[in-house]
């Protein structure tokens, strides 16, 4: 068993991402403590490197700006798309999420900022592109 994190990391932790006004995005401290494996893609890079040399049985948190984090957020990722071009019995609701399936088969979320008779306004940044976030880290153990 190591005592830090390194980048082949197996890790059992609990994580809470939260925005500085205290919105919570993501959390496992009220659940079972997640466990990932560095470098897989489970949790973002970005947010990985933070929890590099970090030791095992401590608690941690950290404040990263946008650029740490998800992201700045991108004018150019907000796209006004016609009905017509939506998928039919697509479920739309303003201020919610849509799943896209793209040519490739990989799938992608947007969210639904406005809607009417003729379009709909998508985001497709993070949802928490643009915040500057508070990432909590408690490292129950590392392998």
């Amino acid at each position: 068993m190591s005592t830090t994190v390194r980048p082949d990391s197996y890790l059992t932790l609990h994580y809470r991402v939260t925005a500085l006004d205290g919105e919570e995005f993501l959390s496992t401290f009220d659940m079972s403590p997640a466990t990932l494996q560095m470098g897989s893609g489970q949790l973002a890079e970005n947010l990985e490197s933070v929890l590099l040399g970090l030791n095992a049985g401590e608690h941690y948190v950290f404040e990263l700006e946008p650029e740490q984090a998800f992201g700045v957020h991108n004018e150019r990722l907000v796209e006004r798309i016609a009905r017509s071009g939506l998928p039919a019995g697509m479920e739309l609701k303003e201020n919610s999420v849509v799943e896209f399936t793209a040519p490739n088969g990989a799938t992608f979320a947007g969210f639904l900022r406005e809607l009417d008779e003729t379009s709909a306004l998508f985001d497709f940044n993070h949802p928490m592109a643009g915040k500057t976030i508070r990432f909590e880290v408690k490292i129950i153990g590392i392998m």
